[in-house]
């Protein structure tokens, strides 16, 4: 099962139209309607608010949406610890709390995470990292990659 964040999906949207990749996207669909494609509830948000288009064609293919329970709570709150996050004074240029709920969701879920956030390397402060990054932490060890990546391992042939 893989995991899109936001940045992925709005990535695809934005970048393979509908109306000149439809192969894409019935494979997509096939996907969600499969459950190998989820995304956290928090995730969706974010989508609805920057590209609403999208958001509707992800509630019309029925995406299951990862709902924030205890379990994932409890692990964002230990990796924002890892990433020396106190209180809600993230860092400009690192992890958002809904990035750090979507790692959560993704690591509780034992699956991988798709994120077409920038790659970094661990020598970054902590509190300055990007999904990737955290996800590459040895505490986290999250497999994550991008939408291309992704699309290229499946192997699928788009018509």
């Amino acid at each position: 099962m893989q995991i899109f964040d936001a940045s992925s999906i709005i990535y695809a949207w934005d970048n393979y139209p509908i109306s000149q990749f439809p192969g894409l996207w019935e494979w997509l669909a096939s996907e969600i309607k499969k459950k190998n494609l989820v995304m956290p509830s928090v995730a969706v948000e974010e989508v609805e608010n920057k590209t609403p288009d999208c958001c509707k064609w992800l509630k019309e293919n029925e995406l299951e949406q990862l709902k924030i329970g205890n379990s994932i709570l409890r692990e964002a709150i230990r990796i924002k610890g890892l990433l020396g996050i106190a209180d809600d004074r993230y860092h400009s240029k690192g992890v958002g709390e809904n990035d750090i709920f979507i790692i959560a969701s993704t690591r509780i879920s034992g699956a991988e995470l798709v994120s077409n956030e920038g790659r970094q390397n661990l020598e970054v402060t902590p509190a300055k990292r990007k999904i990737p990054a955290v996800c590459a932490m040895k505490e986290v060890s999250i497999p994550c990659v991008n939408f291309i990546e992704y699309i290229k391992r499946s192997k699928v042939v788009f018509c």
